[in-house]
Formats: C-alpha cells, structure tokens, sequence
C-alpha cells in the first residue's frame, strides 16, 4: 500500500523533528531538514532492509516475495514515496511544530 510508505516518512519525520529539537542536537534549520529527512530515510531503508531478510528466511522464491505487486522498483518507490512523506512534514509543519514546542 503506497499511501503507508508516504506516511512512513510523514509521521517519523515529526518525531525525529521533535527530538531533534528538544535535545538540541543541530543547530541552524538547514541542518535540523537534513538530519529528519536522512533519519526517515535510514528507517525506510532498514525497514526494507527487513523486508528482503523475511523473504530469504522464509525461504520462498525472494524474486516472488521482493517484486510484490509485479513491479521491480517496488523498493525503490516505497523509499521515495516516505521521503516525499518527510519532505512534506517537514514543509508544512514546522511552523506548527515549533509553535507548539515552544509554546
């Protein structure tokens, strides 16, 4: 389910965002958008990570298992699609968020 892998991105984004923030890991906004969209890519790329491991453990046919729907970038597009879901987050909350830290 496509929509899943955007709001895998989406919702770890305003977590690490927050955490981020409050123990005062980066300083300056340009770094804080780097660090949230590299964690949420780290997390989608582990969860794919544990997505193939399942499918050499099972010991089905891993092509079977890995192409779901028939589509061969089916790895791919899940990753872009949680990064597009962190981009998002990070574009059209953190205003919200940080008024909502801060406040």
């Amino acid at each position: 389910m496509k929509l899943g892998h955007f709001f895998q991105g989406f919702v770890p984004a305003l977590i690490a965002r927050e955490l981020l923030i409050r123990k005062r890991v980066v300083n300056g906004r340009w770094w804080l958008r780097l660090f949230v969209v590299s964690v949420v890519l780290a997390i989608s790329a582990f969860y794919e990570l544990i997505e193939w491991w399942v499918a050499l453990a099972s010991r089905e046919a891993a092509d079977a298992f890995l192409g779901t729907q028939g589509y061969v970038w089916d790895t791919q597009s899940d990753m872009a699609l949680a990064l597009l879901g962190a981009i998002c987050a990070v574009v059209l909350l953190s205003r919200t968020q940080d008024r909502q830290i801060v406040g």
